[in-house]
């Protein structure tokens, strides 16, 4: 029996943050396997699906900006991204090797004026996306957190678990990062929450 106070939450493993997608992270793809065989690990499992409206604020043709520059939003900065995981497209679609029969999907992002990175909240650090109740009302207090991007929806995702009192893991072997500068600011952000960093 896996112990029932534990959940794997498995980040945004998405077409369009793999190889040839439009938010490509560099071996994405390659953590599939890994992640599938640690699902049989757990009583748990919630996947989270980034499901963006068309037009989304977050994006930078939105704006008429060049990706990866930032704007103002009313929550404060917020980097502009490629478009990307629009909802009900081929890009949003988990990877197809992906495991998806877990126990819960939460989609996150599909507010038009609020991105979002965490799997509990939107970025204004408010908007809740319900996982953590959810995660309540079954009784878990110990999460483990696996997926796409290591230095931003798998961060983001991280710090909100800890600083809401999870028992918080993030299996970095099955994790990719965006880019080298903000993964290192991301473990050691995490780190200093007490997320356990492996």
């Amino acid at each position: 029996m896996h112990p029932q106070n534990q959940a794997l939450i498995v980040i945004d493993v998405q077409n369009d943050f793999c190889p040839n997608g439009a938010l490509a992270v560099t071996g994405g793809d390659e953590i599939v396997a890994g992640i599938n065989a640690l699902m049989d690990d757990f009583s748990a499992v919630i996947l989270t699906q980034d499901w963006h409206p068309a037009g989304h604020s977050s994006f930078a043709s939105t704006h008429n900006a060049d990706p990866f520059t930032t704007y103002d939003a009313p929550y404060g900065p917020q980097v502009l991204w490629p478009d990307h995981c629009i909802q009900g497209t081929q890009g949003a679609a988990f990877h197809k090797d992906l495991r998806t029969h877990g126990d819960l999907i939460i989609r996150k992002g599909y507010t038009p004026a609020i991105d979002s990175y965490s799997a509990f909240f939107e970025n204004d650090k408010t908007t809740p996306t319900g996982l953590e109740g959810y995660l309540r009302a079954r009784g878990i207090d110990s999460v483990t957190i696996v997926g796409l991007a290591l230095d931003y929806c798998v961060n983001y995702s991280a710090q909100d678990a800890a600083k809401l009192g999870f028992k918080t893991t993030v299996v970095t072997d099955l994790c990719r990062a965006i880019d080298a500068s903000t993964e290192a600011t991301a473990r050691a952000e995490m780190v200093a929450l007490g997320v356990v960093v492996k």
